[in-house]
């Protein structure tokens, strides 16, 4: 048809993609350059431990206003405020001069950050049918994992080049481009003069349209049914990992297997190739078991399984070979186990789109503030002992956290409402 876009569904989730991949290359830019900005203006370990902490504090209160605000003003307005937001907070570090001045700026970045990933999952939610969901939220969740990977050699060559206080500006101006860009292209299905009927009645595909339309549920319900749970633990247990992969192994390769910057900036990129490898493998794996008439519960399950019993091979292989080519081999397979788990996309298995942003939001609240309390032990384990029990307490999570999942949700694919009609089985 005339003035239709094909696909276009993909063209959406590739924005979403680009999203998260300024988001994490403005919060990456501060690990990048950890090691620079401690030696230049002697900041420590503790204190450094402190700066992220104080990042994480914000982004644990924000995550969860965010989930109920992104399912209050919708998700193309919750992407213009909040990345117009931490584009402008990402800048504001180019004025830091001290430990206490870069909480600050981390403050307000994680203040604005944690919008991206409800407001990214609900999008998913409105514009893929429930068999697509998990790819989707792989693409989705794989540019936090390419904005890490461009920050090393980015960030490195900017500082280089000019000095650390650009990279941020960098960061900031990119993100501001992609407001505009957002602002243009985003529609709901429904309204959106670029999109095919036949499109619209793929996506919409086994939803209930009076779910659409259905009112916010209490928290005090949410929160009181045992899949919600679910969902939260498993980012409690498994999100402080992410944490420790995005804000320590930087400094993990500098201190420990002799990286400089410009090392950091030809090598460190790896690692996150992997995370991204590994986000798009978690969706794209199961989404091949289904084609092959497996059902969606024992396709993730499986991917689940089998990621969780990699985690302690990579992980305790990095501590037993101490050399470079190693640990940049091991901690690639590691975040790329650990993205494959998919612990974001189990919302969008588990509940209609009308609560998707909420329980994603209590879940990555809960997250952060397992997060934060990581963070301090990990920056006491570090400065006092070594990185070898951080390893050993990563390696066991995954698999923790799938028992716990299949104990709390039970069966993915079957959507719980909230009406009072029982859970509807749609795939």
């Amino acid at each position: 048809m005339k003035g239709k876009i094909p696909g276009l569904r993909w063209y959406i989730v590739a924005l979403l993609c680009l999203a998260s991949e300024l988001n994490y290359l403005d919060r990456q830019t501060l690990s990048v350059l950890a090691q620079t900005i401690q030696d230049e203006l002697g900041i420590t370990t503790m204190q450094y431990a402190n700066i992220t902490s104080a990042f994480l504090v914000s982004y644990t209160i924000m995550y969860a206003v965010c989930g109920r605000l992104v399912d209050v003003l919708g998700t193309r307005y919750s992407f213009i405020f909040f990345v117009s937001g931490w584009s402008v907070a990402n800048m504001l570090h180019t004025f830091a001069r001290t430990a206490a001045q870069f909480s600050v700026c981390r403050f307000l970045l994680g203040a604005t950050e944690p919008m991206s990933f409800p407001a990214g999952i609900r999008a998913v939610t409105e514009w893929f049918p429930l068999r697509e969901r998990a790819l989707a939220v792989g693409i989705f969740n794989a540019g936090t994992a390419i904005g890490a990977a461009v920050a090393a050699p980015m960030v490195a060559w900017v500082t280089l080049a000019w000095g650390w206080r650009y990279a941020f500006i960098v960061g900031g101006v990119l993100g501001l481009v992609w407001v505009l860009a957002w602002a243009v292209v985003f529609r709901l299905p429904r309204l959106h003069a670029w999109l095919d009927p036949r499109e619209l009645a793929q996506i919409e595909e086994g939803q209930d349209p009076a779910a659409a339309a259905a009112p916010p549920v209490p928290i005090r319900r949410l929160l009181s049914t045992r899949a919600v749970w679910g969902c939260i633990m498993a980012r409690v247990l498994t999100d402080p990992i992410s944490y420790f992969f995005i804000f320590w192994m930087p400094k993990f390769l500098q201190q420990e297997r002799g990286f400089n910057l410009a090392d950091l900036g030809r090598y460190g990129w790896i690692p996150f190739v992997g995370l991204a490898l590994g986000n798009l493998a978690g969706g794209a794996v199961p989404g091949y078991l289904l084609r092959r008439g497996w059902s969606l519960d024992r396709a993730r399950k499986r991917v689940m399984l089998t990621a969780s019993a990699v985690m302690p091979v990579s992980l305790v292989t990095i501590i037993l070979l101490p050399s470079p080519v190693a640990a940049i081999a091991m901690i690639s397979v590691a975040m790329f186990a650990h993205a494959a788990w998919a612990n974001m996309a189990l919302p969008t298995e588990v509940f209609p789109k009308h609560v998707v942003g909420s329980v994603t939001g209590f879940a990555g609240a809960f997250g952060g503030i397992a997060g934060i309390l990581t963070q301090q032990a990990i920056g006491w384990t570090v400065q006092h002992v070594s990185y070898t029990p951080v390893f050993l307490v990563c390696s066991v999570m995954h698999l923790l956290t799938f028992a716990v999942v299949c104990w709390l949700i039970g069966e993915l694919g079957v959507i719980r409402h909230f009406t009072g009609e029982p859970a509807a089985r749609t795939a």
